[in-house]
């Protein structure tokens, strides 16, 4: 019994200690359980204070931006920021992603207390108008993976301190205005996989550092101003997928070591002044897909271990010095899509093969001495887009040598030596836009099935031994607005019908045999810049309707059969700068009207049968004696004529004849102010009563077409975007988004839909006013057109013509774009907008001033002819308006004055125009280099620099030569003239559009020993 209790107290003492050590757990599991959630209640407190600091933080970096900027950022008020636009939290309410893509925001990083968001790991603000540099206390993003801050206007160095951000993944700062060396410290980001620093100005070399990214697989260089030789480290970065150090002064040979990177798919190295060979280890890039290593001054031969490259869709290798011929393992290259090797000096035969794999698309052999004759598999090469092997010495015949095209876009066959008959075929280039066989030997008729080429815009065909009649079905090419057809032995009269095609610019039927009288149809074609005729057999009179051409500029009907009186009417034409009427039969006196042909820059009347004075203008007064030779009797104001003699008789008969027709003058006025006075009285009411009908109906008549556009409907725009879905959109900025519409029949515009108004900002309304307004007001050919509008409660729009290669600055901003803008459509640029501002400002009824002149806002149309755009800030200056504006205009291009006076005049305009100028000879904004020029406030000086001009122009184009070099010296003279920071130094656009002149000046010095400060005028006279 003992031993039973005695087992029976043990065994309960030991359930007394399990009870309290299962009693003291719980206790203790409890209290960390209590604790633990105390902490994550203090853990969501702190971080919800944390995010209150975020919410006031972005609240004060807003407050410091403009209007504009903070009516785009609307949604930002109260203090939870996870439900404004472009914020991004986490599950505790803390911001891990900040996009604030393309908004028009203004204004700097400064005020961004980068330090109060500890949690962001992405930051996105690209494409907007930030200036200012790039803050050092940006560091404080410490878990920050994603930083995009590009397509602004960042200035200064690339802050130090970037290298602490060590999780950076992803660094884009590209198109900028960033200068100074690329930081050593970058070599810490050991994270980085993606480095974008392109289009800005960096100098310096390739920091070694770099070798260290050993993740890094894209890394964008481009577009700076970089020196010194390419690393042979280079090879280090093995991860490398994209490598691009274009557009630099990169200089030395491209490193062997190059050879591997075998992940490389994209290597451009083009334009910088790389020489030597191509290495042979360039064929050990077996993933290689595009090589551009064009723009350089490398030598030699292309190496055969180019045929490695069995993935290589795109080899580029134009505009160097190589040689020889070309190798066959060519041939190896399957897969080739486009294969560009102008501008060598290139010998033998073109590859047979070169389209084996049935993709070429592309293929450019242009200025070299190519023989022999096109590729055989060219002519089954279905995929061609573009086709240019001009400047060659290729034979052959060309109807046998060339096949049906469905794609085909371009094609330039010229200055070789082909033979042969033009093929029915080329009626079968549904896609073809532009046609140049010029100066061959090609022989027979045009083809009538040409007519079903529907796309085509220009035709050359010139210089060649074409016989037959123009055929009547060009009538269908609706889009042509180039057509040479010159030195051929063409017969005939010209088509009728021709004035059908609206787009014609240049009518060239030079040196034929063609006959009859000059059709007057021809004055109904409202674009016509050029107009020869000369070198045929046109008889009868020249034709008074050719005095409605608005736009010419060239007028030759030279060496014809002409007769009769030059008409009157050719004195309205003000845009004039040639007129040729020698060799003909024409008399009579010179139109008083011509005193009016200011733009007039070289005229010749010679063998005629004129007599009378000359007029009384500058081209006229200063022509020489060949210009007047063999007349019957011209006087003037000229070296090589008599003065006329005034003749009593005259006078008084021009006296009385004065006078009856002031008489008739003010009897025709008296009876139009009495019909307009009783017209009033009674139309006025009526008007009063639309108005009010108007205004009760609004809603359902929203679309105002000029001119009543009857394609052009409210329903239709929106069924084509699909309610303004944003897969049409093409563009956006501050105050609204460009879409493109193309209507049922094919016609394709542009759609400016601003942004929704918000009732405390009139901005925009005031804006869209302002544009229609102007817009309705003016025509110019370079002037963006204004279809219709629409004003709404939900549909604020305008619709202009569609300008198809879109803005100026994406075009110098792409590198395929910007290298074929070339130095002749730069500079016809620049004219084009000289042109339209000369317009704007002189020859409306009162100035209108764009206010907001920049690379944005010039649009270029498929042949690179300018159109200005966006008139939201345009300003008329009324005589007894204060003329003054909000500061609304793109940093980098406004005036400076127009900062802190806030006065418009045409002087603001002026001074954009110069930045525009050197944007488009530099290939990028000017930046430092302008405000360099306001070191002096009395004259222009560059602080000392001594630049070559040559240095500083878009290297990615060769040099220019000849004329071309002239015009760009003049050009820039010009550009400086105008960038004065004393805007009445500045010249007015009537004297800059004056000189711009097909000739220019010539220079005195080999254009590449020229410097910048002997191009400083020290005032607009001295240009």
């Amino acid at each position: 019994m003992y031993l039973i209790a005695k087992l029976l107290s043990m065994l309960f003492q030991t359930l007394l200690i399990f009870i309290f050590l299962s009693s003291t757990t719980f206790f203790i599991n409890s209290s960390a359980s209590a604790a633990a959630t105390a902490v994550s209640a203090d853990a969501k407190s702190d971080e919800l204070a944390k995010g209150g600091k975020e919410a006031d933080s972005l609240l004060k970096w807003k407050a410091s931006l403009d209007n504009q900027s903070q009516s785009a950022l609307g949604s930002w008020v109260g203090t939870r920021p996870c439900n404004w636009i472009g914020v991004t939290c986490d599950s505790f309410g803390s911001i891990t992603n900040l996009s604030l893509n393309t908004l028009g925001l203004r204004g700097t990083l400064h005020s961004f207390n980068f330090s109060c968001f500890p949690n962001l790991i992405s930051l996105e603000i690209r494409n907007n108008l930030f200036h200012g540099t790039l803050p050092s206390h940006i560091c404080n993003l410490s878990k920050i993976t994603s930083l995009d801050l590009s397509s602004n206007y960042l200035t200064g160095n690339i802050p130090s301190e970037i290298g602490m951000l060590a999780d950076l993944n992803t660094l884009i700062l590209s198109v900028n205005l960033l200068n100074g060396h690329i930081p050593h410290e970058i070599g810490m980001l050991s994270s980085l996989s993606e480095l974008y620093l392109e289009k800005n100005e960096l100098t310096g070399s390739i920091p070694t550092s770099m070798i260290n990214l050993k993740n890094l697989s894209i890394l964008y260089l481009w577009g700076n101003k970089l020196s010194g030789s390419i690393p042979s480290e280079i090879g280090f970065l093995k991860s490398l997928k994209e490598l691009g150090l274009s557009s630099n002064v990169l200089s030395g040979s491209i490193p062997p070591s190059i050879g591997k990177l075998r992940e490389l798919k994209i290597l451009k190295l083009f334009h910088n002044k790389l020489s030597g060979s191509i290495p042979h280890e360039i064929g050990m890039l077996s993933s290689l897909s595009k090589l551009y290593l064009y723009e350089n001054n490398l030598t030699g031969s292309i190496p055969t271990s180019i045929g490695e490259l069995k993935s290589l869709n795109k080899l580029k290798l134009f505009s160097n010095q190589l040689s020889g011929s070309l190798p066959l393992e060519l041939n190896n290259l399957t897969h080739l899509k486009a294969l560009h090797l102008s501008w060598n000096g290139f010998t033998g035969h073109l590859p047979d093969d070169v389209c084996l794999g049935g993709l070429l698309e592309n293929f450019t052999t242009s200025f070299n001495h190519f023989s022999g004759s096109i590729p055989k598999t060219i002519r089954n090469c279905t995929s061609l887009f573009r086709l240019r092997l001009n400047w060659n010495q290729l034979t052959g015949n060309i109807s046998e040598d060339l096949g049906i095209y469905p794609h085909l876009n371009y094609v330039d066959l010229s200055n070789n030596g082909l033979h042969g008959e033009l093929s029915w075929k080329m009626g079968q280039w549904k896609n073809i836009t532009t046609i140049n066989f010029s100066n061959n030997n090609i022989s027979g008729s045009i083809p009538f099935e040409l007519g079903n080429a529907t796309q085509l815009q220009s035709i050359d065909l010139s210089w060649n031994h074409l016989q037959g009649q123009i055929p009547k079905e060009l009538v269908k090419l609706k889009r042509l607005f180039r057509i040479f057809l010159n030195n051929n032995n063409l017969f005939g009269i010209v088509p009728l019908d021709l004035k059908v095609l609206f787009n014609l610019a240049v009518l060239n039927l030079a040196t034929n045999n063609l006959s009859g009288s000059i059709p007057r149809q021809l004055g109904e074609l409202p674009c016509l810049l050029i107009l020869n005729l000369s070198g045929n057999e046109f008889t009868g009179s020249i034709p008074f309707e050719l005095g409605n051409l608005n736009f010419l500029e060239v007028l030759d009907l030279s060496h014809n059969l002409l007769m009769g009186q030059i008409p009157q009417q050719l004195g309205q034409l003000r845009t004039l700068e040639v007129l040729n009427l020698s060799y003909n039969m024409l008399s009579g006196m010179i139109p008083t009207r011509f005193d009016d042909l200011w733009s007039l820059t070289a005229v010749d009347i010679s063998y005629n049968e004129l007599e009378g004075p000359i007029p009384n203008v500058k081209a006229f007064c200063e022509a020489p004696f060949e210009a007047y030779r063999n007349n019957k009797g011209l006087c003037g104001n000229a070296s090589s004529l008599k003065a006329c003699t005034s003749i009593k008789s005259g006078k008084t008969s021009q006296t009385k004849t004065k006078k009856v027709m002031i008489l008739i003058f003010l009897l025709i006025s008296g009876t139009l102010c009495s019909v307009f006075l009783i017209g009033g009285l009674l139309i006025l009411p009526r008007l009063r009563k639309r108005k009010a009908q108007s205004r009760e109906s609004k809603d359902k008549d929203m679309l105002v077409i000029p001119g009543h556009d009857k394609e052009l409907q409210y329903e239709k725009v929106i069924e084509a975007t699909e309610d303004f879905n944003s897969k049409y959109c093409i563009g956006a900025g501050g105050s609204g988004a460009v879409y493109m519409v193309v209507l049922p029949s094919g016609r394709v515009l542009a759609v400016k839909k601003l942004h929704p108004l918000q009732d405390d900002n009139l901005w925009n309304l005031k804006a869209f006013e302002r544009e229609i307004k102007v817009l309705l007001d003016i025509r110019h050919r370079n002037i963006v057109k204004l279809h219709g509008f629409c004003s709404h409660s939900k549909h604020s729009f305008l619709v202009y013509q569609f300008v198809e290669r879109g803005s100026l600055r994406s075009i110098l901003t792409s590198e395929e774009q910007a290298t074929e803008l070339d130095w002749i459509k730069r500079l016809n640029v620049v004219k084009g907008v000289a042109n339209a501002l000369y317009y704007m400002h002189h020859n409306c009824p009162f100035p209108i001033i764009h206010c907001d002149i920049s690379s944005n806002n010039i649009l270029l149309d498929s042949e690179y002819e300018p159109r200005i755009s966006d008139f939201g800030t345009a300003r008329v200056l009324m005589p007894d308006s204060s003329n003054t504006t909000s500061f609304a205009c793109t940093i980098g291009y406004t005036a400076p004055e127009l900062a802190y006076t806030m006065q418009v005049n045409e002087k603001c305009d002026v001074y954009s125009f110069g930045v525009i100028t050197l944007e488009l000879l530099m290939g990028k904004h000017p930046g430092n280099l302008i405000s360099s020029l306001w070191s002096s406030t009395s004259s222009l000086s560059l602080n000392d620099q001594h630049e070559l001009l040559k240095d500083v122009i878009d290297q990615r184009l060769p040099l220019p030569q000849n004329q071309v070099a002239e015009g760009v010296v003049y050009i820039t003279m010009l550009a400086f003239s105008c960038l004065h920071v004393n805007p009445k130094s500045r010249p007015t656009m009537q004297q800059v559009s004056s000189k711009l002149i097909p000739k220019y000046p010539p220079i005195s010095k080999p254009f590449s020993t020229i410097k910048l400060e002997e191009l400083f005028p020290k005032s607009s006279a001295d240009i």
